[in-house]
């Protein structure tokens, strides 16, 4: 049974909350409520989309609609919802509803946000060529819709290098082009992240499981893909919440009657129960005769059907999936960029990875640099004072025959490089911080061969290097980074 956020034992009849109510994504982040993603336009790339009213009540946030298939031409609340219309839905809600049809109970992080939907999907069915025609819209039309992100809550075919991938190339593209990407992992641990969630500079976001409750305690992983993918990257860099998330119930739907006959049913007293149960009989999908039994079977069956098709609320449902976790970082993203409009991508992702707290109970490797924090990301996206016009710091290069290191840490008083090549030794090399908002070291050039290092920030804390995605396991439960020069 899981913990409601309402009393047990009572029902909020405004809205048909019931015990198996989730707690809503902002309180379970501890959000900064003052940001909302107001001014900011979030792009979902997904299979299909519905005009649903936590989207376009009081009024319409949907700013374009393009399906890639010409086979819709607009979101209309009147045409026949299709199979293909929950996943983009329910992604779309969960990242930037308003909780029109809950009085704002389950309110996204960016109930402000503007929206634009790319349907990539045919009758359903999604290729590499959709997911490519969808980038190639965005980009395009990135400056018509001051569109700063993109939410990509699906995947290509295989993992191949960025090279390789049409998509990934795309996508590295519009991250040069100012749009930050957010990506799901996927679910399944068998393989790495595949296009685009393998591509460099996306942030490729798993999950994790809080069991439906606030804080950081008791965390565990959801099943998310990981791993080095076919490029040499590890992904992915952030995890977020993956389980008990709420999302609509898609209005004309057979899920939908049912989900409000029982949600009604739910919150009847004792005394009324059978009559209305047998009112709602068909609706509710009742056993046959169990409308005339006594109220206790009656409340058994209902809170049974309730548990097992995860209903909340009479619109609402909680799901799961890395596609879920992907939109709430989106949502994050364009709290960031209210707070701080100057924010780049490479900005944006070097906040959410300095700012993210691993789980000290799991392999490093499934879940990059950890939980997403989402009051800290918004925090020192406020203190940001460089913009970064580099996707990120850029991997070690080799400039004028000497290699160089860059890392970005506003907050940072103190960092140190080690590695193989001064043997580990955090007295020998030190950064220095720049005009631009940079520490930065030189070496001398490394013999060729493969190298390991980190970076020891404040004396303290030793991490990997955010901008190198080529990582191996360090022994000690964490990651090095790895630096190959031929």
């Amino acid at each position: 049974m899981t913990k409601s956020l309402t009393n047990i034992e009572g029902h909020d009849h405004s809205h048909g909350l019931n015990r198996f109510a989730v707690i809503p994504t902002a309180d379970r982040l501890n959000v900064d409520p003052r940001f909302t993603g107001r001014g900011v336009t979030i792009a979902f790339l997904d299979s299909g989309f519905y005009q649903h009213p936590d989207l376009v009540e009081p009024s319409s946030r949907i700013a374009a609609f393009h399906d890639i298939s010409g086979d819709e031409i607009a979101t209309d609340a009147q045409r026949p919802v299709e199979s293909w219309h929950w996943h983009g839905t329910q992604t779309t809600v969960a990242a930037v509803g308003n909780g029109h049809l809950c009085e704002g109970k389950y309110r996204s992080v960016a109930s402000d946000a503007r929206l634009v939907l790319v349907k990539v999907s045919k009758k359903g069915r999604i290729s590499e060529t959709n997911i490519a025609q969808g980038l190639r819209w965005v980009i395009k039309n990135r400056e018509r819709f001051n569109i700063r992100v993109l939410n990509i809550s699906l995947g290509g075919d295989e993992d191949v290098p960025c090279s390789l991938s049409t998509i990934d190339q795309l996508a590295e593209e519009a991250i040069r082009q100012g749009i930050v990407i957010v990506v799901a992992a996927g679910n399944t641990t068998d393989h790495a992240p595949i296009p685009p969630a393998n591509s460099p500079s996306v942030i490729t976001v798993g999950g994790y499981d809080d069991r439906n409750q606030t804080g950081q305690k008791d965390l565990s992983l959801y099943h998310s893909s990981f791993g080095v993918t076919a490029g040499g990257t590890v992904k992915p860099e952030l995890i977020a919440p993956a389980m008990w998330v709420a999302a609509p119930i898609l209005p004309n739907t057979g899920v939908y009657e049912r989900a409000e006959a029982l949600s009604k049913l739910a919150a009847a007293p004792d005394y009324q129960l059978r009559s209305l149960a047998r009112e709602l009989e068909e609706k509710a999908q009742l056993p046959e005769g169990i409308a005339v039994g006594d109220a206790a079977k009656i409340r058994s069956f209902v809170e049974s059907s309730l548990e097992s098709e995860k209903i909340v609320a009479t619109h609402y449902q909680h799901v799961d999936g890395t596609s879920f976790a992907a939109p709430i970082v989106s949502s994050i993203v364009a709290q960031m960029l209210e707070a701080n409009p100057k924010l780049t991508p490479g900005a944006v992702k070097n906040i959410l990875i300095s700012t993210a707290d691993r789980i000290t109970t799991a392999p490093a490797i499934r879940q990059g640099f950890g939980v997403v924090n989402a009051r800290r990301a918004v925090e020192l996206a406020l203190r940001e004072e460089h913009v970064l016009k580099t996707v990120g710091c850029n991997a070690p290069r080799v400039e004028s025959g000497r290699l160089v290191f860059l890392y970005h840490d506003d907050e940072a008083n103190s960092v140190s490089l080690v590695g193989d090549f001064n043997s580990w030794n955090r007295a020998l090399t030190p950064l220095t911080k720049n005009d631009s908002g940079l520490w930065f070291a030189e070496i001398e050039a490394l013999k060729s061969g493969s190298y390991q290092y980190k970076f020891i920030v404040d004396g303290k804390r030793w991490l990997e290097d955010p901008s190198n995605g080529m990582k191996v396991p360090d022994n000690y439960g964490g990651l090095n980074s790895v630096l190959a020069i031929d």
